[in-house]
């Protein structure tokens, strides 16, 4: 029997003993209970390694495994790196992250326990940075920022001398 391990290019040959000869009659093959698993581990019979996300090996939340699938799949480029997505994924949730630490900030300011579009909205056009990212988004039932302009704002009245001079008008 022939293994071909690809990672390694390699050849494994095991010869099997044929098991209808009279010398092999009654007779079996056995392997050891436990196998080294490299790094010094071993491993029981029946025991195979637990696989890891790419997402869980770069410590994020978002998926790196289904970023780099709509990288592949977009033709955004011939060919796309590992690290692509991993970088990809990590911008992408520090993003998120820092948009809703803010909606989150304006929700509490408005005493209210859940993050509405309209407090999205008031995160980011009140953070200079995201306001210019996403200057061109807009956010749905965000609705707009409060602004009153100053000419429709009442004229402030001068306290000592306005009053004086209004006063002598009267007379």
């Amino acid at each position: 029997m022939r293994l071909y391990n690809k990672g390694l290019h390699s050849t494994l040959s095991i010869e099997t003993p044929n098991p209808f000869s009279p010398f092999f009659q009654g007779s079996q093959l056995t392997f050891p209970e436990t196998t080294m698993a490299g790094r010094g581990k071993s491993l029981g019979a029946g025991a195979a390694k637990k696989a890891t996300s790419r997402s869980s090996k770069a410590g994020l939340q978002f998926p790196v495994g289904r970023i780099a699938r709509f990288l592949k799949a977009g033709k955004y480029a011939e060919r796309v790196g590992a690290g692509a997505p991993v970088y990809l994924a990590a911008v992408l949730e520090y993003l998120a992250a820092e948009v809703l630490e803010l909606a989150g900030n304006a929700a509490r300011d408005n005493k209210k326990t859940r993050i509405v579009p309209r407090h999205i909205q008031l995160a980011v056009r009140n953070d200079e940075e995201l306001s210019k990212l996403l200057g061109s988004v807009t956010i749905a039932n965000g609705g707009v920022m409060p602004n009153i302009h100053n000419l429709l704002l009442p004229k402030k009245s001068s306290s000592s001398k306005g009053g004086a001079a209004a006063a002598d008008d009267d007379n």
